[in-house]
């Protein structure tokens, strides 16, 4: 079976890509080029897929509506 799931990638100060998949608990990932980075979030997707598996839980199937930048004066 495939899955879809959307991933979030910043970059930190320190030039490090950061990917995390919201709809997978415990799913992130990090990197110094985004190219290994989509390696290793396609690794530790599966991870979070076959423990979710083993758990018996279902596996998430949300609809993706929107990604956006929220600004907020504090």
């Amino acid at each position: 079976m495939t899955y879809r799931f959307p991933a979030v990638i910043t970059q930190d100060k320190d030039g490090m890509y950061v990917a995390h998949v919201p709809m997978l608990r415990g799913c992130h990932t990090q990197a110094k080029s985004l190219p290994v980075l989509h390696k290793r979030l396609q690794e530790v997707m599966a991870l979070c897929l076959e423990v979710e598996r083993s758990k018996r839980q279902s596996i998430p199937q949300d609809r993706f509506v929107a990604l956006e930048h929220i600004e907020i004066a504090f």
